[in-house]
């Protein structure tokens, strides 16, 4: 049985007349009759009785035209659907965020936008680090990640920048240096560092650690963060300093504050963002979400007064 043997048995039904039926469905009428034969044989009777002027259908045939109906129709949306995805306009698209990069204004509108350019591709969002997001695009567990760079991605997975943010100090209320509009990253050499383990977030680490050799000290790491949204209340907390990401900031927690670097002092350190995904992911919505990343390479430089 054929898609085409469904097609001209609703037909017949329809119109009720072989010669109609042919004409409706672009064929002569003995190949219709004949194809209708072959489709009684298959099922095992009669689909109509043929009357001089027209044909009705028989029991199997009242029984077969809304089986027939059903399976084309399912065959039509099942088309319509695969088309969608093969376009990018349906489909689903699993993004992970690493390092609080859902905060950097620029990441949620992109999302907006994308969501409603191509409101049929189901987005699910998943909360993770950078390490562990890395080879969850290996293993084909996420789709596309952002992730705080530089970092050594493993073969197969590129990148697309998305912003250059700055970092900010992060001080509890009470410290030396809150009266000042700018802090330099030098006065805070007797401080200990609330910092990210490296194995889940080396951008981070290695910025910070870098940051403060070239403002000319080692930092003293204290009490590590199992993730960066945990650093504002360990600052407010009395663990000690820390930098992060500019748009951190929006984290408000009494007790602590976030401070503008002194530039005058070195450079400010800085936080990129990309989207990571696979080289070879095959999927065209992804393809429309990587297309609509922002051009160039913004800038987030966290000036401005100091956030208490």
């Amino acid at each position: 049985m054929e898609l085409r043997h469904l097609q001209y048995f609703i037909a017949v039904a329809e119109e009720r007349h072989f010669t109609r039926a042919a004409a409706r469905v672009g064929i002569q009428q003995p190949p219709l009759s004949l194809q209708i034969k072959q489709l009684e044989e298959e099922l095992g009777g009669p689909l109509f009785v043929r009357l001089p002027r027209d044909v009705v259908l028989t029991e199997l045939g009242e029984a077969f035209l809304p089986e027939a109906r059903h399976i084309l129709e399912r065959v039509a949306r099942v088309k319509r659907q695969m088309q969608q995805i093969s376009r990018g306009d349906a489909g689903h698209i699993r993004i992970g965020f690493a390092g609080a990069t859902y905060f950097e204004p620029s990441i949620p509108a992109w999302i907006r936008d994308f969501r409603a350019r191509y409101p049929d591709v189901q987005l699910h969002p998943q909360q993770s680090n950078t390490a562990s997001l890395l080879a969850a695009l290996v293993n084909e567990e996420v789709d596309a990640a952002f992730v705080r760079t530089p970092v050594d991605a493993p073969p197969g997975i590129v990148s697309v920048p998305v912003v250059d943010e700055a970092m900010m100090l992060v001080l509890p209320l009470g410290h030396p240096m809150c009266a000042r509009e700018r802090v330099p990253l030098a006065a805070l050499a007797q401080d200990e560092f609330i910092l990210l383990p490296r194995e889940i977030s080396p951008a981070l680490y290695d910025r910070t650690i870098a940051a403060c050799e070239a403002a000319g000290f080692r930092p003293k790491l204290g009490q590590e963060a199992p993730q960066i949204t945990s650093i504002v209340p360990m600052v407010a907390a009395g663990f000690g300093v820390s930098l992060v990401p500019a748009s951190v900031s929006q984290i408000r927690t009494p007790g602590m504050g976030f401070w503008p670097i002194d530039a005058e002092m070195g450079e400010v350190p800085r936080a990129p963002i990309s989207l990571a995904f696979r080289a070879a992911h095959g999927s065209a919505a992804l393809g429309h979400f990587i297309a609509m990343s922002p051009s160039g390479l913004p800038t987030s430089d966290g000036a401005g007064a100091p956030l208490v």
